[in-house]
């Protein structure tokens, strides 16, 4: 017993060090929101620029404004020097080949179309980053904020301020089914994304209208327009906030909460 202890006091580096977790750059808000919840802050050199935009992050921005923030060029990315770079389908082409050129890993990840393909998301930038566990127990959290309830579906469409809707293929029309609601996208006609006039929705409006609305605004009357608003007088019109569709991942806890809220209205 006493001889391995004075070898192993002789010759240190005969002790293997534990592997030291990778730096790491995101460039898409949504990466940055599943960092949040599975990276340890000191493996994070840096984040999208979008997640320090009070309009377009999906993280508190009391996290987020504890790192440095880039726009994706491959000079702020490459000054970071991390180990691996996270990023959504689109990244600049000079950003892939500086990357490339310098052997830096890039993964990229597309755009969720439904909790699964979200869920394997987080497990698939957990895993990249070091941290298995936590990309489990975030997936097994967003599971079951997610399971469908068993109720007659309600017809519900979400309508942005510019007349953007999500159809058919969408996450969020993955989240309406989920929440007892049938999404009316394609009884307009609309594509998987697509745009609904004012006049359209006006004129044939349906049970439920999700519009979205400032951060803040809790008052089901206070949706923006004000054919909106005059339409909460023969429908149920309510907010739903812009980061609710952002982004998936763990921005899907919040936004079921908030689906099955309002089907709680629908029901009473």
């Amino acid at each position: 017993m006493i001889r391995p202890l004075l070898l192993l006091l002789a010759a240190p580096w005969l002790v293997s060090a534990a592997p030291r977790a990778p730096r790491i750059v995101s460039i898409n808000p949504c990466v940055d929101a599943v960092l949040a919840r599975v990276a340890d802050p000191a493996q994070i050199v840096g984040i999208s620029h979008y997640s320090q935009d009070a309009r377009a992050t999906s993280v508190p921005l009391a996290w987020s404004r504890r790192f440095k923030a880039t726009s994706g060029t491959a000079e702020e990315v490459v000054a970071l020097r991390p180990d691996i770079v996270l990023a959504g389908p689109h990244v600049e082409p000079a950003t892939i080949a500086a990357l490339k050129r310098l052997r830096i890993r890039l993964v990229q990840y597309p755009v969720a179309e439904s909790v699964p393909d979200s869920m394997a998301q987080v497990r698939a930038i957990a895993v990249a980053i070091g941290h298995a566990e936590r990309g489990d127990a975030l997936a097994a959290r967003i599971a079951a904020a997610a399971v469908p309830v068993r109720v007659r579906p309600v017809g519900a469409l979400v309508w942005q301020g510019n007349g953007l809707v999500p159809g058919s293929g969408t996450l969020t029309d993955d989240l309406l089914k989920r929440a007892g609601f049938r999404n009316m996208s394609a009884a307009y006609g609309l594509k998987q994304w697509d745009v609904l006039p004012l006049e359209y929705l006006v004129a044939a409006p349906p049970r439920v209208l999700l519009s979205t609305a400032p951060e803040g605004v809790q008052d089901d009357r206070m949706t923006g327009h004000p054919a909106v608003r005059r339409l909460a007088k023969h429908i149920i019109v309510a907010p739903y906030p812009t980061r609710l569709m952002n982004c998936g991942g763990p921005t899907i806890i919040a936004a079921m909460a908030r689906l099955r809220q309002v089907r709680a209205k629908v029901a009473a």
